[in-house]
């Protein structure tokens, strides 16, 4: 069944508004919760001939080190090799709104929490389509924000978001409707010309009609008198008008609902190779929303049909030499389904889905969404006004943590679970790790063997507790955090400091909890020499400081290759802790610049990683009379 034969009447506005409180920032949660060590668990991946008690030591050394979660624990490992996976490209994690929303307030430069939201996935592309593309027609002398009309208007409130937001456009335009004479080619070219003068190169490009390898269906344009030869002679019309008033704008398609095999593909190798598209264009839904069995339980299992689906989008674009994104997707199709497609469940779906979409070759995703119904969309918003980030935005900003890279080779190892782990390495050579575990109850004890020696590593987890619960839920449609915040309208992600993960060598140790997903950020170690031990200097060689008094230390390292140098060196290695022995006599920054607040000795300590500096002893004393 096609996604949106019921779309318009799912993002129309409601008689009522239903608006989600917004979130509070839990201070505590199971997954942040301290509890006893695991027997043993210290010495995975420590060596040999690392005890337990030394782990525990190195761990309570470090800064902020990851808690053990509370609940069953089960044992596992991730191997990480540096074969080539795929990539994310930028720009990947989009959105896709319905035509019909250039009418509401939403898309506006005055909407700055919206803009703010969509700053917050990183520069991308707004889609705008959907099936409303085939009703609204373009009305040049139109008052704008008017039910099935586009004005000039219309356009220039969209195109001053975008660039405020610092995205581009994927612009659809009506198609369907010259089944009845509402559109023409002339309508089409003359509208596309207004959206290039508005939008600049902020317009990736434009988007002719929507899903239309269902149009000859009962319902829908062209009943019974409809093939991909009547699509592609309607098009190329379209088409050919548009490129006689703008030469040169990318045009893309065609927008197919599924039958990729049948469609998508076989209207790329008609039009593809002689340059007439940019890209292709395709959708996908996990199922019908009106379906019993479309739960938050499935919603998360492995999605064979995604995986088999693009492997065909992948070969088919290759063979014609355009790149293919899939420009309208979400949870299942018919706008969602309530207290499903808003669930948590729906943020561990997104971050595989995504990943799945850049393991098989696609450059893109826009997430469809609009609106404040109960079922999806990323962003919820009322008259125009933003409402909440529903859970769905937390895993699309998760995913964009990770960066875009090059995605390695996993093998994963956890039994039974639902789990799934995803590597990105960076263009700066960070190595970021992503595993989400799907599974209600078991948290991981994860061992991860690295394909290069790690310098520093940290962990961040996106969780759900919602209050009053005691564990969290693939049903909750609130209490999602990302590193113990909440999504703030209007404001940055004000995420905890991560945890500090202890790496050795090629190995590092954390727990994923159950129904999370964890991001590692990886520092690899540098070529050069190994620092072999560190110690710690006052400035100028000082040995006291006057009560009230400043200091600035400074940590040197020493090398493998007999050398010294002051931390952070040009390898990566770098302070991570701070400490003073007596917190009365001296506190100490992050920076290395210690202030004395009572009379006495006082040792001046540094961590680096796992290695422990040789302190250097101070005396406050009292000021000259």
């Amino acid at each position: 069944m096609p996604e949106d034969t019921n779309k318009t009447t799912v993002f129309k506005p409601a008689k009522m508004p239903f608006c989600l409180s917004r979130r509070q920032i839990l201070q505590s949660g199971f997954a942040l919760a301290a509890a006893t060590s695991l027997k043993g668990w210290g010495s995975i991946g420590s060596g040999p001939s690392s005890s337990g008690s030394n782990a525990e030591s190195a761990a309570s050394a470090i800064a902020n080190p990851q808690l053990v979660p509370s609940g069953p624990m089960t044992v596992s490992s991730l191997t990480v090799s540096a074969t080539a996976a795929g990539s994310i490209g930028p720009a990947f994690a989009g959105l896709s709104y319905e035509k019909m929303a250039v009418q509401w307030s939403f898309f506006e430069a005055a909407n700055l929490v919206g803009i703010s939201l969509f700053q917050g996935l990183g520069p991308s592309v707004l889609r705008i389509g959907g099936s409303s593309v085939d009703e609204f027609v373009w009305t040049p002398n139109g008052a704008g924000r008017t039910y099935l009309e586009v004005a000039p208007s219309d356009v220039a409130s969209l195109a001053a978001f975008v660039k405020a937001a610092g995205w581009q456009c994927l612009y659809g335009i009506n198609l369907g409707g010259a089944a009845t004479g509402a559109t023409t080619p002339a309508l089409a070219a003359a509208e596309v010309a207004c959206a290039v003068e508005q939008f600049g190169s902020s317009l990736l490009g434009i988007e002719i009609g929507n899903e239309p390898d269902v149009w000859g269906d009962p319902g829908f344009y062209f009943a019974g008198n409809w093939s991909l030869a009547d699509y592609l002679a309607l098009w190329g019309q379209f088409r050919s008008a548009i490129l006689a008033t703008t030469p040169g704008v990318p045009i893309t398609g065609p927008a197919a609902s599924y039958n990729v095999s049948t469609w998508t593909i076989p209207y790329g190798k008609a039009v593809g190779p002689e340059g007439e598209i940019s890209s292709l264009t395709q959708h996908y839904y996990r199922a019908n929303s009106q379906s019993p069995t479309s739960t938050s339980a499935f919603l998360v299992t492995p999605d064979s049909a995604l995986v088999a689906e693009l492997s065909v989008l992948q070969a088919g674009a290759k063979s014609i030499g355009v790149p293919y994104r899939m420009a309208e997707c979400n949870s299942y199709y018919d706008g969602g389904a309530s207290g499903i497609s808003n669930s948590y469940a729906s943020s561990l779906w997104v971050i595989d889905f995504l990943f799945n979409c850049a393991q098989g070759g696609s450059v893109g995703v826009n997430l469809h969404g609009g609106g404040n119904s109960d079922g999806y969309t990323p962003i919820a918003d009322w008259n125009g006004v933003v409402q909440d980030a529903r859970p769905e935005y937390y895993g699309i900003l998760f995913f964009t943590l990770a960066g875009p890279g090059i995605l390695y080779a996993t093998q994963l190892s956890a039994g039974s679970l639902n789990v799934t782990a995803y590597a990105v390495a960076g263009p700066t050579g960070n190595l970021n790790l992503v595993i989400v575990n799907k599974d209600p109850l078991q948290n991981l004890q994860l061992t991860v063997q690295l394909p290069q020696s790690a310098n520093s590593a940290t962990l961040m987890e996106m969780t759900q507790l919602s209050a009053g619960a005691a564990s969290p839920s693939l049903t909750a449609i609130d209490g999602v955090t990302i590193q113990g915040a909440s999504v703030i309208l209007g404001g940055p992600l004000a995420a905890g400091a991560p945890y500090t993960l202890i790496a050795n060598g090629t190995q590092l140790n954390c727990y994923v909890p159950a129904l999370s997903a964890v991001l590692i950020q990886v520092v690899p170690t540098p070529a050069g020499p190994t620092l072999v031990s560190a110690y710690v200097a006052a400035k100028g060689g000082a040995t006291t400081i006057v009560l009230g008094g400043t200091l600035q230390f400074t940590a040197y390292g020493n090398y493998s290759d007999g050398s010294v140098a002051s931390l952070p060196d040009a390898y990566g290695n770098t302070v991570t802790l701070w400490n003073t022995s007596n917190h009365a006599i001296a506190k100490i920054s992050t920076l290395g610049h210690a202030t004395a607040m009572g009379l006495g000795p006082v040792y001046i300590e540094a961590t680096i990683g796992i290695l422990t500096a040789s302190p250097c002893e101070v005396t406050v004393i009292a000021a000259s009379p």
